[in-house]
């Protein structure tokens, strides 16, 4: 097989596949290990993949916010069932704490049924929950970011850090083994850092299209989390990659 249908070849696997090994791509191509080797030699070189601890990714760097409406119809049946697994672990009276996104917005609808105290950065949260009686809601407060429509900023992150909540649930567009969770600007990485800082329980929630991606600004490492709930669509390999982290990893639906 020529180089340039080889490496097209490669390509089309990698975006079917959120970490793919060398010897996957030896049985996809027909090609020796060797020349899968140069191959991604090359493209590493050219900046279109990532190497890993245990295979190779497409660079998937994610330099800006995507904005509510663009996620808002992404993964749909994923998020539902991320939503319901985290839902499980909250009982009557916690304190909890929610990041903006829209995995976090379908949270914040499975649990309207408990008596809770809320604190969260997402005017949608925060409008829609206000509506239960049994609820106590509290909005960090400052500069609301137009992307998400969530409040970022140090007014915010002094409440956050002089809170101690019983769970912190944390969202993010990219997150991986060895870069862990990332933000695209510096400010909203500080933002969600203090957001889970003082938590019994440090909970992300993120369904596997986002594994692999990634964005300038470290957030936490995920050694740092106490729970990690993720979609099944994750691969065999990134689930056995995680299992070795301290915290608990659930495979919702």
């Amino acid at each position: 097989m020529k180089g340039y249908n080889r490496l097209e070849q490669i390509m089309d696997y990698l975006k079917g596949h959120n970490l793919v090994t060398v010897d996957q791509l030896v049985a996809a191509t027909d090609a020796s290990p060797a020349t899968i080797r140069r191959d991604l030699i090359k493209l590493d070189q050219e900046g279109v993949i990532s190497r890993t601890h245990g295979g190779v990714t497409l660079n998937r760097f994610i330099p800006s916010q995507p904005t509510t409406s663009e996620k808002m119809q992404r993964n749909l049946a994923e998020k539902h069932a991320i939503a319901c697994a985290a839902a499980a672990l909250v009982k009557a009276g916690d304190a909890i704490v929610l990041d903006a996104g829209t995995t976090m917005i379908e949270l914040a609808r499975q649990l309207t049924h408990l008596p809770l105290r809320v604190i969260t950065s997402d005017l949608h949260i925060a409008l829609f929950l206000s509506e239960f009686k049994q609820i106590e809601v509290t909005i960090i407060g400052g500069r609301i970011d137009d992307s998400s429509q969530s409040c970022i900023g140090e007014h915010g992150r002094k409440l956050l850090q002089n809170i101690w909540p019983d769970w912190a649930f944390v969202s993010c567009n990219g997150w991986d083994f060895e870069r862990g969770i990332t933000a695209p600007t510096e400010e909203k990485a500080a933002l969600k850092h203090d957001l889970i800082v003082n938590a019994k329980r440090r909970v992300l929630l993120a369904d596997s299209s986002k594994y692999g991606a990634w964005s300038l600004f470290n957030v936490a490492k995920l050694d740092s989390l106490t729970d990690i709930i993720t979609d099944a669509q994750l691969s065999p390999e990134i689930r056995q990659q995680l299992e070795v982290l301290p915290g608990r990893l659930t495979i919702a639906g």
